[in-house]
Formats: C-alpha cells, structure tokens, sequence
C-alpha cells in the first residue's frame, strides 16, 4: 500500500496494538481474556505493520521465524501441563508460587505460562499464514 499516512501511524499503531495484547494476555486468567484473543490482537498489529510496509518489514521485525516462535509456545503450554503431573495432582492443574521481587509479592502460575503459551502459538501460527499467503514481494495480480 503506498498511502504515506499509513506509513506514518502505522509504526505507533502496531506498538499500541502489541501493548494491549500484553495487557489482554496478563488479564486472561482472571478476567474476560486471556493467551488466544492476545495473540490475535499481535498478529493483527503485524498484519497492519505488513499492509503499511510490506512483508520484508515484518519478517525484520520479528527476530524469529514464526514457526519457532510457535513451537516455543506449544512446548511452553505442555511444560504448564507437565508441571502439575510433577508435583502429583492431575494434569493441567494450576499450581502457583509467590515469589518476592524487589519488596513485592508477586503471583505466578502455571495458568499463566499456558497463557503465554496459547499466545506464541497463536501469533506464530497467524503470522506465518499471512506471510506465506501474501507471498514475496512483487508477485501476484
């Protein structure tokens, strides 16, 4: 897309987008929310980053092949799932620690890292559709 206002907010838009995708993953397991809805809200904000600047930019932008980013979080939600089982209660329970950080108790989960499981997963796997249905740059109608 070649519109120079797009370009311009895309860039802030994206970094806005990624924010509350964060914001709706680190909510999810307490309220409405949660790993895939977060994950959908990322891979929308690449996608407007790509229509904004193309698919070179985006592939710049994540460090990783989305593939990799998604394996990570598939094996990320089955250590969620593993860790109860080593502790001796039924897989996929939730089992949580509260570590004390800088004065500041702080909750952590294995609810949560399921979470962010469900989330890599989500954004590898979107983010690795679009980029192979958009193609390479230049090809098409």
């Amino acid at each position: 897309m070649n519109s120079l206002i797009l370009r311009t907010v895309a860039p802030f838009l994206t970094a806005l987008m990624l924010l509350f995708s964060v914001f709706v993953l680190l909510r999810g397991h307490n309220e409405p929310g949660g790993g895939f809805i977060g994950g959908l809200i990322a891979a929308s904000a690449l996608a407007i980053y790509g229509i904004a600047n193309g698919v070179s930019a985006v592939r710049k932008a994540l460090w990783f092949h989305p593939m990799s980013i998604s394996a990570f979080g598939l094996f990320l939600a089955c250590v969620a799932g593993f860790l109860s089982m080593a502790f001796a209660v039924p897989f996929m329970t939730g089992l949580w620690v509260y570590p004390v950080v800088l004065g500041v108790e702080v909750a952590l989960s294995t609810v949560m890292l399921f979470d962010i499981g469900v989330y890599l997963v989500v954004v590898g796997a979107i983010i690795s559709i679009a980029l192979a249905m958009e193609g390479r740059e230049g090809e098409g109608p």
